[in-house]
Parts: C-alpha cells; sequence; structure tokens
C-alpha cells in the first residue's frame, strides 16, 4: 500500500514518472490546497508541510521496499513539493480565477519546478544525499523554493509592466 502511495499508482509507472507526478501535484494545489489557501496563508503553509512531512515517510519507506535510494517510480516527492512553487505568489488570485494571465504564471511555475528539478542547480543536487525520505523529498522541496522565488519575480515584473 506505501509503494501504490508513494508511486501515485500508474502514474510512478508511465514514461517520465517525475512530471507526471509533479502535473498530479499541480492538479491536487489547484483542487485541494486552494481550500487552505482560502483559510489564510499560514494554513496552506502548515497543510503544505504536513504533505511534505508525511511524503518524507512515505517515500523513504517505499524506497526501502522498493530496493533502490531513490526509484525513478516513487514521484509522491514531486506530487508534494509542487503546491510550494505557488506558495505565498502574490498571483494567488489570478491564479484560481481562471485568467489567461493565472494559467501562464501555473504554466510557468510547472515548467519552473520541472527545469530545477532535472538539472539540480544550486545545491540541489546534495541534498539528494540525505538518508532515505529526506534526500527523496528535499531536493524537490528546494527545487520548488527555487521555482517559486522566480515566479515570485516574475510576478513582481508583471505588476510593474
Amino acid at each position: 500500500m506505501i509503494v501504490q502511495i508513494a508511486t501515485l499508482g500508474p502514474l510512478g509507472k508511465l514514461k517520465a514518472p517525475g512530471t507526471w507526478g509533479s502535473a498530479a501535484g499541480v492538479l491536487w494545489w489547484a483542487l485541494v490546497v486552494r481550500l487552505a489557501y482560502n483559510k489564510g496563508w499560514y494554513h496552506e503553509l502548515i497543510f503544505d508541510a504536513l504533505v511534505v512531512l508525511a511524503a518524507i515517510f512515505l517515500c523513504g519507506v517505499a524506497a526501502a521496499f522498493i530496493g533502490k535510494k531513490d526509484p525513478q517510480e516513487v514521484i509522491l516527492d514531486e506530487f508534494a513539493a509542487m503546491p510550494l512553487v505557488f506558495l505565498f505568489n502574490p498571483m494567488g488570485s489570478a491564479m484560481y480565477g481562471g485568467t489567461k494571465t493565472g494559467l501562464l504564471f501555473i504554466l510557468l511555475g510547472f515548467l519552473l519546478f520541472r527545469l530545477f528539478d532535472i538539472t539540480k542547480p544550486f545545491g540541489i543536487k546534495a541534498l539528494e544525499k540525505l538518508p532515505s525520505g529526506f534526500g527523496i523529498v528535499l531536493d524537490d522541496v528546494m527545487a520548488a523554493f527555487y521555482a517559486n522565488l522566480v515566479l515570485q519575480g516574475l510576478a513582481l515584473l508583471w505588476k510593474l509592466l
């Protein structure tokens, strides 16, 4: 059961599983995390943190069951980190409103996250060396943090234009 959760069922077996996990994370953010967002940023932050902590545990256990340090099919890490891309984003109301600008920022956030997750710049690669679920999940959390920073900068530029 834990492996099924960590691989998001059949998504972990598809080609480019990390991309599928990230896409599922965007849907998760759009459908579920939004409820926390509507209650205030602190609810969203706490909710996101709890999901990340659960992912650390579940991914670590799943990797042990599978017998690999960071199995490619374990994609709960991308799923859990993806909402962090949009945390505290000033374009939040546009993103939730379904406007063209909002959809553009969602797409940019997704692409930035995938870019940082795949290329692993600025110390992200070092986080993979952490033990068990910490190494599996925290590199994605840092990729989400970098994507968030870039998205914040783009939102600021957007407002200035």
